[in-house]
């Protein structure tokens, strides 16, 4: 699969928005009741929360600054700047919101805190989880709509898509309904036992669950070095090349993604010895047509004519 569309991207956009003001308002929900409560995981989830919602900013940013046309300066435009954005994002929620998390989880084990009223926690929990129910709805609705068109699997689109602004949001919201139901359950055990360790230990894995994070900025740091497209499309594209009747072989195809809604595809192309420099010229205007109608971010196609290896004689 490839990049997504300007639609795409603005559906990304809304995807961001969305998620950010949800974060933000289960964010201090979750504060004030770790702080009536006491409770180490519910201090946790507002840390997780928080993370996600600067990391909502930081996507909004990569996706307002990536889509800037290209210029004299950039000819290939500032697609890439968005991945740097998310980057820094996906170091954030990775840093500020597991290591808090781990941190405190460690310290209520050890220093013994006692939890306080627990039916505040347990209904903050439950509103939080209606509302990142409808954030992870809107980006789960976006990622089958996106794989569909695609037909590819919603997990191998996550996996190779650009568009890291879907990616993050989907696994954020994710990541936090999976918390709320970890912080719950430490809450009722703590409740039940009399016991902070499994309040505690509820604040630990909601850390551990942030690592996830970590997956977010290796794919944006892959995307920043130079990331070819999933084998399946540039097979396609060699196909589509070798498919002009003018063409005998494509001994060498190079493609890159230089932003989240664009393709470059550059190619050695041995054309049959008998052509005219003008069959070659309308070969590689219906090259370069063809592989947009089939995939329209491809964005820039550059053929560069090619002499075939000779023949070994007998």
């Amino acid at each position: 699969m490839a990049a997504v569309t300007a639609p795409a991207e603005s559906e990304s956009l809304g995807t961001v928005v969305v998620a950010g003001v949800a974060n933000l308002v289960i964010a201090g929900a979750k504060l004030v009741a770790g702080l009536v409560s006491g409770s180490a995981a519910m201090l946790s989830e507002a840390a997780h929360s928080f993370a996600d919602t600067v990391t909502e900013v930081f996507l909004f940013v990569a996706l307002r600054r990536g889509t800037r046309p290209a210029d004299e300066e950039h000819p290939f435009g500032y697609g890439k700047e968005s991945w740097i954005w998310a980057f820094i994002a996906a170091l954030f929620t990775f840093v500020g919101g597991a290591g808090f998390s781990i941190y405190h989880g460690v310290q209520t084990i050890v220093e013994g805190e006692e939890a306080g009223e627990y039916l505040v926690s347990y209904i903050v929990l439950a509103v939080a989880f209606v509302a990142e129910s409808v954030s992870f709805r809107k980006a789960r609705r976006q990622v089958s709509a996106e794989s569909r068109r695609w037909q590819v699997t919603r997990s191998r689109f996550l996996r190779n898509t650009p568009d890291t602004a879907v990616k993050a949001v989907y696994f954020e919201d994710a990541a936090a309904l999976i918390g709320l139901v970890i912080a719950a359950a430490g809450l009722a055990l703590t409740e039940v036992t009399g016991s902070v360790v499994f309040d505690g230990a509820g604040s630990i894995l909601i850390g551990l669950l942030l690592v996830v994070a970590a997956v977010l900025a290796r794919s944006n740091l892959s995307l920043l070095v130079g990331r070819a497209v999933p084998a399946r499309i540039r097979d396609q594209i060699a196909a589509d090349l070798r498919a002009i009747p003018v063409v005998t072989a494509v001994p060498t195809l190079l493609t890159m993604q230089v932003g989240p809604g664009d393709i470059l595809v550059a190619a050695k192309v041995d054309f049959a010895d008998d052509v005219t420099g003008a069959q070659i010229e309308a070969a590689s205007d219906l090259a370069e047509r063809r592989l947009r109608e089939r995939y329209p971010n491809i964005s820039y196609v550059f053929l560069d004519p090619t002499r075939g290896a000779p023949e070994t004689p007998l």
